[in-house]
């Protein structure tokens, strides 16, 4: 739908009621946002919702229909706000959606309360609050009628987004494979684009995890299928977010040529809809690739531009990843104040967010750029928060990245002197009475030990390649000999099955001489 479309509709709807129109009017508004065309949307709710950073106008309009203009007037708000950058436009987008619920409820119209609960869960994915939106989106699942088949395709592929976004790829994967044939059958091509974006995605990422390249060829072809249901539905923002997606795929296998050509085509397209959130994320994905081929200065100027635009904004979590990449290229050019500062706000930016993994991951970056420059004390706080926070982590890579803290955390023990060390015991509930140093470096053993058990479901020959020993038994020895405690965290020993071929006595030994002679 065009602008000329949207006129020539609206005159039409003169001679209607107001409650009439407004229906009518939130009918356009739906599908110009499907289309990903939220300056347009706006337009069409014009006589209900004069300025963006005002109120609606709700004035002669039944309840049910206002409900209807709130929600439409509160999911736009959410994605103008993550368009253009707006402070408290996620908040605001809340207040108005939760609003719309409630008077749903009130009037006895359940499914489209269901159906606002599914705008209200993306707002906050955009904060960051991922347990908030997963169990709101939840509740959507159990309450969409099965006849509703696409608003539960919706449902599973949202669900999808929180779980990857959130680095539960495998859980990601089982709701899209879910939503594939309601996908199919619904016959949207802007919801398949979004399926197929985000499948490209979950496998993008499950190929960096698992090492497959078959993962990552799927990846491809599922972003060639989204950009062209993008393409069928007009939808050129999404298209953008492909062409950023396909050069963070290229960057990470180091084809930089072909990922700067993609990140140049989804930051012309993101300019072209003034989407400062679309752009920003791309500037991000661009420092990232910069940083990688050791263009630092450049690097540089891309990540602060995506810090400073999305700090107008409420997507924290985005905020937070961004940081840590200004961080992470600050520390490499040996500014290490600036970064500091940079990382340690990116953890409590993502925090107060809602997104303990993200703090989490970030801790770990601390440890891996700054462990040379920062106190013995600040890497093992460091090292412990992490831990914590990554406690219940599903992501493989944040396993692999505790473990390789870990062997620098009790390097860094290992190699300092008395005066260099400075724990804050105190904040563990201990003191230097009794105090083991020994006994210190076990516990991290110990803990970095029970994370790969937990992670390979207690297989001591999986955790063992996790954690870099050549040989699992070493890993058994060192269980065994100052880990007793673990012996119950690992799996069953199985006895080795015998041969069902018997050799008689000496019978191995003339077949193998055998097979050498023939």
């Amino acid at each position: 739908m065009n602008l000329t479309t949207l006129s020539v509709s609206q005159s039409a709807n003169q001679s209607l009621s107001l409650s009439e129109r407004a229906q009518h009017s939130c009918q356009i508004a739906k599908q110009l946002e499907k289309a990903g065309e939220y300056e347009a949307a706006y337009e069409a709710l014009g006589d209900f919702w004069s300025e963006q950073e005002g109120a609606p106008i709700l004035e002669g309009i039944d309840r049910a229909t206002s409900a209807r203009v709130l929600l439409r007037i509160g999911s736009l708000t959410g994605w103008l706000g993550s368009a253009h950058q707006t402070e408290g436009g996620q908040e605001k987008a809340k207040n108005l959606i939760t609003r719309s619920i409630e008077i749903f409820e009130e009037v006895g119209q359940p499914q489209e309360a269901t159906e606002a609960r599914c705008d209200l869960a993306l707002c906050y994915w955009r904060e960051g609050a991922f347990d908030e939106a997963r169990i709101i989106l939840g509740d959507v699942l159990h309450e969409v009628p099965d006849a509703n088949s696409e608003m539960k395709a919706v449902a599973l592929v949202r669900g999808a987004i929180v779980e990857r976004t959130a680095t539960r790829y495998n859980e990601a994967l089982n709701m899209l494979n879910e939503a594939s044939p309601l996908v199919a059958a619904a016959g949207n091509d802007a919801l398949a684009g979004t399926f197929h974006n985000q499948m490209a995605t979950v496998l993008e990422n499950l190929s960096r995890v698992e090492q497959g390249e078959t993962y990552r060829d799927r990846a491809l072809i599922e972003y060639e299928a989204a950009s062209y249901h993008f393409e069928q539905a007009g939808h050129q923002r999404y298209r953008a977010r492909v062409e950023n997606n396909l050069g963070y795929l290229f960057y990470t296998i180091k084809n930089f040529d072909e990922a700067h050509k993609h990140l140049n085509r989804a930051r012309r397209l993101f300019l072209d809809l003034q989407d400062i959130g679309g752009a920003a994320a791309v500037d991000e994905t661009r420092a990232r690739a910069l940083l990688t081929e050791g263009r630092l200065t450049e690097a540089e100027r891309f990540a602060h531009a995506a810090v400073k635009a999305l700090d107008l904004g409420g997507e924290q979590s985005v905020l937070a990843e961004a940081l840590t990449t200004h961080g992470t290229v600050l520390a490499r050019m040996g500014k290490i104040g600036r970064a500091k500062a940079a990382l340690q706000r990116a953890i409590e930016v993502a925090q107060t967010s809602g997104d303990p993994e993200g703090a989490g991951r970030t801790h770990l970056t601390t440890i891996e750029e700054l462990s040379q420059q920062i106190s013995v004390d600040e890497v093992v706080s460091n090292y412990k928060a992490a831990l914590d926070l990554l406690e219940t982590s599903q992501d493989p890579a944040a396993t692999r990245r505790l473990i390789l803290c870990a062997q620098k955390v009790i390097g860094t023990l290992d190699t300092a002197d008395d005066t260099d060390v400075d724990i804050d015991l105190s904040a563990n509930g201990k003191s230097w009475d009794g105090f083991s140093f020994k006994q210190e470096v076990l516990d991290y053993e110990k803990a970095i030990i029970s994370r790969a058990l937990r992670d390979t479901g207690g297989a001591v020959t999986k955790a063992a390649r996790l954690l870099g020993f050549n040989h699992h038994q070493s890993l058994i020895a060192l269980i065994n000999s100052r880990h007793k405690g673990l012996l119950g965290v690992r799996s069953a020993v199985r006895k080795r099955r015998r041969s069902i071929i018997k050799v008689g006595k000496n019978g191995g030994k003339k077949q193998a001489l055998a097979a050498l002679k023939s």
